[in-house]
């Protein structure tokens, strides 16, 4: 079945195309949709591209950070603004990837990929999309929960508030192949504090269900206390509360849930 491609100057554009073509997917960095397309998804009928340059732009010149749907994950190691996201960026694939792989496709991307968005959903993102209702912004969590219902719709930009300090934000992702194998885990922290105290921590995990999640259990076990022995082992003892990991090719679900508490304890004990 033949594909048709067709670019639009403006965003508004794109996204009337997504909606009204329920055949058409948007190519970003083409990680994605391409390796669909090589695999013979018949689905895809029309490829959509932007040419406005709003996708690509960074603002990351005030506590809140802003970063176009559209940039690449080699082009966030190259900002020094954005030095917290560089361990995250960094863990995505190999440089091929990373120099192709956009920040809005890693939204999308299915387990065991989108290790990015797991950094994202820790530290409270807002999704920026341009569909049926217009311009709208979405908080991660939920933009994830229904990210089926997404796929008409164009992400414009994602944000989120850059960390107080150096040691606020943590991630870590666990792999069989390094640096650039698919996600056994993938664990990101932001640990927000007061007086000595942890205020609204938010613990994230990818390949631990079908899109990114949060520990809250082991986030309540955290909240209010000083991030000592006692509230780690809490944590650690309580992260995968209420959650459901897969068996896939990586690894079991048996095996997931065995070492999700003994990283998610080093990684609050800053331990290698």
């Amino acid at each position: 079945m033949p594909v048709t491609v067709k670019t639009f100057a403006s965003t508004s554009e794109v996204a009337a195309a997504l909606s009204s073509d329920r055949s058409a997917r948007y190519l970003g960095g083409g990680t994605l949709v391409m390796r669909a397309l090589n695999e013979g998804d018949i689905s895809i009928a029309t490829i959509v591209r932007a040419a406005d340059t709003t996708l690509t732009r960074i603002d990351a010149s005030s506590s809140r950070v802003v970063i176009g749907a559209g940039v690449t994950f080699a082009r966030i190691l190259a900002e020094r603004d954005l030095a917290f996201l560089h361990a995250p960026a960094r863990s995505i694939g190999g440089p091929a990837v990373r120099n192709m792989g956009t920040v809005g496709g890693n939204l999308f991307a299915p387990v065991p990929y989108g290790d990015f968005t797991v950094a994202l959903l820790a530290l409270d993102a807002v999704v920026s999309v341009h569909g049926g209702l217009g311009v709208r912004d979405i908080a991660i969590e939920e933009f994830l929960q229904s990210r089926e219902r997404h796929g008409g719709t164009l992400v414009l930009s994602v944000s989120c508030a850059r960390p107080a300090s150096a040691d606020a934000f943590r991630y870590r992702k666990i792999a069989r192949i390094k640096p650039k194998g698919g996600s056994i885990m993938t664990l990101a922290v932001h640990l927000p504090s007061g007086g000595g105290r942890i205020n609204g921590a938010r613990i994230a995990l990818g390949s631990m269900a079908p899109v990114p999640i949060r520990a809250k259990a082991a986030e309540r076990a955290l909240d209010g206390r000083s991030l000592d022995g006692t509230a780690i082992s809490a944590a650690a003892a309580a992260v995968t509360e209420g959650i459901s990991p897969a068996d896939n090719a990586l690894a079991s679900a048996w095996y997931r849930r065995e070492i999700a508490g003994v990283h998610l304890r080093r990684l609050l004990s800053g331990q290698e």
